[in-house]
């Protein structure tokens, strides 16, 4: 398997054989990240599909470092789109629940000024991650951002569904008040 910075030259050089490469290395982790938010394994493989085309279109000039991180916004961001669309009339996602959960801790921007505060937020989010131990810290970004399920973050911690629950409850309840102490009122 080519190592990143092989991938990175192949996109550089406009060679096809690029997008075969980050599909065979990174597809299988894109294809979890959007079926775990659409729930629909024909629309995941169209947000992977398009996840190869955003690469090639921005590569270069970007040369993004690490290239994982890189694909996986991509494709999240693109399988967060979709959901949207799909969902703009009715709640069918077992994604739902994961931002029903942050709905108390984190308001979605709708103008703006929200918009210009979302790097605030941003940054915000990114101390109290760093803030978190290792595990709380895995549990909390697997559940919102790769959109796992409570009964399979018990799975891979050998625990109880009941007990993640309890441990993802805890996390809100501590953003939240990260979120009131910085005077950002949800």
């Amino acid at each position: 398997m080519l190592t990143d910075e092989e991938i990175i030259a192949l996109f550089f050089a406009r060679r096809e054989q690029a997008i075969g490469e980050t599909s065979k290395k990174y597809g299988p982790g894109c294809q979890r990240i959007a079926q775990n938010i659409l729930n629909n394994t024909s629309d995941a493989e169209e947000s992977v599909n398009d996840t190869w085309l955003a690469a090639w279109n921005t590569i270069p000039p970007q040369r993004p470092d690490p290239l994982r991180a890189y694909l996986f916004r991509i494709v999240h961001n693109l399988s967060i789109a979709r959901y949207r669309k799909n969902t703009a009339r009715k709640r069918d996602s077992s994604y739902d629940a994961a931002l029903d959960e942050l709905e108390n801790c984190l308001a979605a921007p709708d103008g703006v000024e929200e918009a210009l505060d979302a790097q605030a937020l941003t940054a915000l989010l990114n101390r109290y991650l760093t803030g978190l131990d290792r595990d709380s810290r895995v549990l909390f970004v697997r559940r919102y951002w790769y959109g796992d399920s409570v009964n399979e973050l018990a799975g891979r911690l050998g625990v109880k569904p009941n007990t993640v629950s309890v441990r993802l409850g805890r996390l809100r309840e501590k953003l939240r008040k990260e979120l009131l102490k910085e005077g950002i009122f949800v």
